[in-house]
């Protein structure tokens, strides 16, 4: 498969989340992505380490961070503004490639929306910096690869 470039990867949102009724769409109208995988720490260094710190990795943590031009007739931009303003959950899937591509993967959960921003740079386009983070559901975060034929 070999490297893939950033433009080639795919944001797709589905409002309602991932259980809920409807189709997943491509948000488009974005730029910049990044998908932040964490985990916490634990610290179990004892005498018995030598000196060292000892580390157990505790839960896992998923973000996505981008930026949308800012256009108030796009419908993608919308569901994600309204996924903030109203508080409720919207499913995303970030992927490295088309969701009807075959071995394209990425995570994919249920997620809150908690920072919508605009920036209106004075010789630069309006833009909106978006974070949305995994957050409570009946459906758990996923490695979602895409099946083959």
């Amino acid at each position: 498969m070999g490297a893939r470039l950033g433009m080639k990867g795919c944001l797709y949102y589905k409002p309602g989340g991932v259980a809920g009724a409807g189709v997943w769409t491509l948000l488009g109208n974005v730029k910049d992505v990044t998908l932040n995988l964490e985990k916490g720490e634990a610290d179990v260094s004892t005498r018995a380490n030598s000196g060292w710190r000892a580390t157990l990795a505790t839960l896992k943590e998923g973000s996505i961070e981008w930026e949308m031009v800012w256009d108030p007739d796009d419908a993608g931009m919308q569901a994600i503004f309204d996924a903030w303003l109203d508080d409720t959950v919207i499913g995303l899937t970030i992927l490295d490639g088309p969701i009807a591509t075959p071995g394209s993967q990425g995570l994919r959960a249920d997620f809150a929306i908690t920072k919508f921003g605009r920036e209106e740079p004075l010789e630069d386009g309006m833009k909106c910096p978006v974070t949305a983070k995994i957050t409570f559901s009946a459906t758990p975060p996923e490695w979602y690869v895409v099946p083959g034929p």
